[in-house]
């Protein structure tokens, strides 16, 4: 007997009925996976993962990373959510994947990590990744940020620290190292919910630095007031990096700035200012840029008040860099960028949901999930230059949801994309774009034996 359904709204009857051909709702990942395969991604997979499995009826690693990989794209939040693709096999024979992992087979493969394994999988293929960027005559900034992962539960790592949201509760705290202008993630560290955010902030940099190509350039370093420690700015200046971190406004600091008299009026609200002070435990005096914002009823400002100057709230840096306060206030508010990029990491790719016990584990989902960002980033610059960068919630919806029916003409599978969804002729010129764009004439790749030389 035929089954019937109402619409909503109307009162025409529909008809349902079900049909043998293979049908998926991610049609549109035909250009991305043609990215990929460009790039040679399933080489790099099979060259780095660093076991082979000896069962026949084993599914392939490189099939299991690249399966949990999608599943990220397409909004899993959960390692079981990946296998709403398991019926897929339009999507299957996207990908050339035989079988499609369930989520246990997906747990397993990040439960091979260590520590050792984690650095000699990713920093080769960082090193693949940033092969195809191309560097800007001036250099990259490099911002650094730390943001927090609530947990719920006993996972390794997981410890009770700042946690804004839900005070008192576990949680791991990450750092991440981005380059601004493309954007990409550089470099990317799990640690313990209890650590400071300038903790480890020294040897985090020291390897970020060691996967930079031979001359591509830092521009400048930037960072809040977690990082505001003499050892980091000692770091940066015995590398001769620029940098421009906000100053905890510890009470020294704020005596100076509070008898600041020579000030360069930006507007009415605004002005800037600078000094040089040496702090406590200090090996050397560092320039101090101020910003001083008049309050205002009608909007907030930003920055801490000083009892000695009432109506006004003060902002402090310091840097080694030699432009004027005006140009570095302006610099660094390019930072509010990475603040976007975490919150697309956790809101749109899930990098804070994908937790096990085992800390190794759950660092290697959190780097697969960076990896997933840049590779998105990359494909938007070969497939739609000129729209600019939309964040991967947008490209999911604009461009990867699409209709699409497996089915065969002659020996030859066929994909059927939807016309409704815009069908061929929105997705064909994204193959044709990712296909022709040339390697980045960039620099030579010889971080990647600096690495080498390090793993060994």
């Amino acid at each position: 007997m035929p089954t019937f359904v109402m619409p909503l709204f109307g009162h025409a009857k529909l008809k349902l009925t079900q049909t043998p051909r293979a049908v998926t709702p991610f049609g549109g990942l035909t250009s991305f996976i043609a990215f990929l395969h460009h790039r040679g991604l399933a080489a790099q997979l099979q060259q780095h993962l660093p076991w082979v499995l000896t069962s026949p009826n084993a599914i392939p690693l490189p099939h299991t990373f690249t399966a949990f990989l999608i599943g990220v794209l397409c909004g899993a939040r959960r390692f079981a959510h990946t296998e709403m693709a398991r019926a897929d096999r339009a999507l299957h024979a996207l990908l050339g994947l035989p079988r499609w992992p369930g989520a246990d087979t997906v747990r397993a493969l990040f439960h091979r990590f260590t520590q050792g394994t984690i650095q000699s999988f990713w920093r080769p293929l960082w090193i693949w990744l940033l092969g195809m960027v191309s560097a800007p005559a001036s250099g990259f900034s490099l911002d650094l940020d730390s943001t927090v992962f609530q947990r719920a539960g006993h996972q390794q790592g997981a410890a009770k620290g700042y946690n804004p949201r839900r005070p008192g509760r576990k949680s791991h705290h990450p750092l991440l190292a981005v380059l601004a202008e493309v954007p990409f993630v550089l470099h990317g560290w799990l640690r313990s919910g209890n650590t400071s955010a300038a903790r480890g902030a020294v040897a985090f940099l020291q390897e970020a630095l060691a996967l930079l190509p031979s001359g591509m350039t830092i521009r400048c370093v930037r960072a809040d007031s977690g990082f505001f420690e003499e050892a980091l700015l000692a770091f940066l200046e015995g590398q001769s990096l620029p940098y421009l971190v906000v100053a905890r406004l510890t009470t020294t600091l704020k005596r100076r700035a509070a008898a600041l008299r020579d000030w360069q009026t930006v507007d009415e609200d605004y002005a800037v200012s600078e000094f040089r002070a040496q702090l406590m435990g200090w090996s050397t005096e560092r320039r101090f840029v101020v910003v001083r914002e008049r309050v205002r009823e009608d909007k907030e400002a930003v920055g801490r008040r000083l009892l000695e100057v009432p109506g006004y709230t003060f902002r402090l840096w310091v840097t080694n860099c030699t432009e004027g306060p005006l140009e570095l206030w302006r610099d660094y508010n390019g930072r509010a960028t990475i603040e976007q990029r975490i919150e697309e990491l956790k809101n749109d790719l899930a990098a804070d949901d994908f937790c096990t016990q085992d800390f190794w584990a759950t660092e290697a989902a959190f780097l697969t999930v960076l990896f997933a960002f840049n590779l998105l980033s990359l494909y938007q610059r070969a497939a739609t230059p000129a729209t600019g960068y939309r964040q991967p919630a947008t490209l999911r919806a604009a461009v990867f949801v699409c209709g699409a029916i497996l089915g065969r003409s002659g020996h030859r599978r066929v994909l059927h994309l939807s016309a409704t969804w815009g069908g061929l002729d929105k997705h064909k010129p994204l193959l044709e774009a990712v296909l022709r764009w040339p390697d980045p004439t960039s620099p030579k790749l010889n971080a990647e034996t600096n690495v080498t030389a390090q793993l060994t």
